[in-house]
């Protein structure tokens, strides 16, 4: 989806906000959206310094910056192919599009950059970081999550993710919901980070299919193997996340016994087992409703199903994570999940893409097929 603007000298020296610029993006009026000069934000965070530095991901690094106005803010440095990204306006556009998908469970999209090559995004800043910084890496972290923090931050993503996809139209597929973009505010409500940003890229690109797509322990199966992407992909990464949140434990462990193993397949096993409430995280220290982390357990289970028809839509998900959500649990047959174990092997997109991401990426799990998939006993 293409649009266009009227503004003419936006990659000036200094900023150019676009006040009511009619965005043809649900049929709704941009209230506020800036093209920063590289100069500007170059000085908000002191040259790109490293002390700067507050995350990095597939797109690019992110640095803290403070504006003239004082006010914080993440600027993203694309550090992409320039020959893959849209031209200039088409870049602009798409990103001031982007802006206008307001949502309290979606970050912030302030406005962007284009310097020559060079193209920034500028984003509100987040204080608690992300999720796997703030929650994961250790019992200290963990033990400052009550489990009523973690029921709010599951459901916050989920009505996130709801709302990319069956609410905005079109629909927005996220591609890489892990727990690193998830962003926390200072009040820990949880934020979508890297949201449409396969927009930005040209449309006969095979970049975003190789690189930005899909870390280990959260990619879909069905989406590795076929290089297929929809909405289904998302619900997948999302249950690794819930479960990942419910337990503490990493999406992916090693251990001497078992080797590599992933969370989904443990929580398989202690489902079938009828032990899921032993993979609730133990410095909660039982203070939580045993019942209700089971429910969101089986929850997680439900959205990383092998056969992607019988996970379930995100406003489901929702109804499910709710206090009322108990019956229609019950009620649904839980199917053995399917999980990529190993990057090395798997072709996304096969006719146009290359491997060299998912080979640096990998951390194999077996010299055997690259999906394994959990057995009923």
């Amino acid at each position: 989806m293409k649009f266009s603007f009227p503004f003419l000298k936006c990659f000036s020296s200094s900023s150019v906000t676009l006040e009511g610029s009619q965005i043809p993006y649900g049929g709704q009026i941009s209230q506020h959206f800036t093209v920063y000069s590289y100069n500007e934000l170059k000085a908000a965070t002191h040259g790109f310094r490293a002390s700067n530095k507050i995350g990095e991901g597939g797109f690019g690094s992110v640095y803290k910056g403070k504006l003239q106005n004082g006010i914080f803010v993440a600027v993203k440095v694309l550090s992409v192919e320039l020959e893959s990204m849209r031209g200039e306006r088409e870049f602009v556009s798409e990103i001031a599009a982007l802006s206008d998908i307001k949502h309290e469970n979606l970050v912030n999209l302030k406005g962007c950059c284009v310097d020559g090559a060079n193209r920034l995004l500028v984003y509100d800043y987040m204080e608690n970081n992300s999720l796997s910084q703030t929650f994961l890496g250790g019992e200290k972290n963990r033990s400052k999550f009550t489990w009523k923090l973690r029921k709010e931050i599951s459901i916050g993503i989920a009505k996130g993710l709801s709302y990319l996809h069956e609410e905005v139209s079109p629909h927005v597929v996220h591609r890489d919901i892990k727990a690193s973009n998830i962003l926390l505010d200072e009040d820990f409500t949880p934020k979508i980070a890297d949201f449409g940003l396969a927009r930005l890229f040209s449309e006969n690109t095979s970049h975003i299919s190789t690189r930005v797509a899909g870390t280990l322990g959260y990619l879909s199966p069905e989406y590795a193997i076929s290089g297929h992407l929809t909405r289904k992909s998302d619900v997948y990464s999302f249950g690794v996340v819930l479960l990942e949140i419910v337990s503490g434990s990493p999406v992916v462990a090693f251990d001497i016994t078992r080797g590599e193993h992933f969370l989904v397949n443990k929580a398989w096993e202690m489902y079938n087992s009828d032990q899921l409430l032993e993979l609730v995280d133990p410095v909660l220290d039982r203070d939580f409703s045993s019942d209700e982390a089971v429910r969101f357990l089986k929850v997680g289970l439900l959205c990383v199903q092998e056969n992607a028809s019988l996970r379930p839509k995100m406003s489901m998900v929702i109804k499910m994570l709710s206090s009322n959500g108990a019956t229609i649990v019950d009620e649904m047959k839980i199917t053995q999940p399917g999980i990529v174990a190993d990057l090395m092997d798997v072709k996304i997109g096969r006719k146009h893409s290359s491997q060299s991401f998912f080979s640096k990426a990998s951390t194999s799990m077996s010299p055997g097929s690259p999906f394994q998939t959990g057995r009923r006993k």
